[in-house]
């Protein structure tokens, strides 16, 4: 039985990607590995409990032993590497979490594969694959008239978050060119979904909604972000590890520019439709909060080298895969009520003044 490893797939696109990939009748198992912080959620996988392909280990990419065992154990033929810190504001607040995570952990795994890939026969180490999964933040701000994040756009990161995901960029493109380890990169746009921690922008607001909270947007509201729906980046990432080139970066975008506040009036319009209040709309509880310090006016990505070369477009719409996100969230209460801990909530209300 071959395996893949993954890191963070108890997170939010990580554990889409692991559910994705073992739904595949023909794909390898999976090592998840997963240190199972505060948005690590075994509770997302609990459809996989006695499912022999899905092997989880509660590791901390930083724990170099732990990493060379689980190496020796399942000798995957691939990496795929999601585990990171990645809230914007929770950077802000305390940036060392996401310096020792996203990058001293980055280059922990990268040591450890390096050691194992080393170790390999011939075939086995052509075959073997470092996926490094990040995010189109690395590249800084765009001015409304700017051309879209290609992979040659200049790294300009502007957040700690956005620093330190650079930073692991640049560790994995540097064991590329100076040990020769065969990796791929992928550059994703704001993704949304099933299984979202709710401190992010989409869940965030259906939580405040239905829980008749008020709907805190940032500033003005007219920031514009790329949304990507997370089962078409778990798709692209699909494609990118089995024929991406060695070496190569490719961009992952859902070609949906969209203002903070665009989104916001869509997901109110989308609960008057599907879970009405009893007078008024959701609209009514939009307030607008001081803006994030060093907010980034506008991302976008522009994913066409990706369709060139392997062939993949994202499958929905902004409103198809909203429609589908709200839908699932209406339809998960539990799942929600559950990871809405004492401690997130204290954090919504120092953060939003809430």
């Amino acid at each position: 039985m071959s395996h893949i490893l993954v890191t963070g797939g108890a997170g939010f696109i990580g554990a889409n990607f692991v559910l994705n990939w073992l739904g595949r009748e023909e794909a390898d198992s999976i090592v998840n590995v997963d240190k199972l912080t505060y948005a690590g959620n075994l509770a997302t996988l609990a459809s996989l409990e006695g499912n022999n392909r899905h092997v989880f280990s509660q590791t901390d990419i930083g724990d170099r032993a732990a990493l060379d065992q689980l190496f020796v154990a399942y000798k995957p033929r691939a990496v795929v590497h999601f585990a990171a810190e990645s809230h914007v504001d929770r950077s802000i607040h305390g940036p060392a979490e996401f310096i020792q995570t996203n990058i001293v952990g980055t280059f922990t795994l990268l040591e450890a594969v390096r050691a194992y890939w080393g170790g390999l026969g011939d075939v086995a180490r052509a075959g073997f694959r470092f996926l490094h999964v990040s995010t189109d933040e690395v590249f800084g701000s765009l001015g409304s008239n700017d051309p879209q994040f290609s992979e040659t756009t200049a790294y300009a990161p502007n957040s700690p978050y956005s620093a330190s995901k650079a930073a692991s960029d640049h560790l994995v493109r540097a064991y590329h060119h100076t040990y020769g380890l065969p990796v791929l990169t992928t550059n994703c746009s704001n993704n949304y979904g099933p299984y979202h921690f709710p401190e992010k922008l989409i869940p965030l607001i259906i939580a405040n909604a239905l829980g008749g909270k008020t709907l805190p947007i940032y500033g003005d509201g007219l920031n514009v972000r790329d949304w990507l729906y997370v089962g078409d980046h778990c798709a692209a990432i699909r494609e990118v590890l089995a024929r991406g080139q060695v070496g190569e970066t490719y961009n992952v975008g859902g070609w949906n520019e969209k203002t903070n506040l665009d989104v916001v009036h869509t997901l109110c319009d989308l609960l008057d439709e599907l879970r009405p209040k009893a007078a008024g709309s959701y609209r009514d509880q939009i307030t607008f909060v001081k803006d994030r310090p060093g907010h980034d006016k506008r991302y976008a990505i522009d994913a066409r080298k990706l369709e060139r070369e392997l062939g993949w477009k994202p499958a929905e719409s902004f409103e198809s895969g909203l429609r589908k996100t709200v839908q699932w969230y209406l339809e998960n209460q539990p799942w929600v009520q559950n990871v809405m801990s004492g401690a997130y909530r204290n954090w919504v209300a120092k953060q939003y003044d809430a």
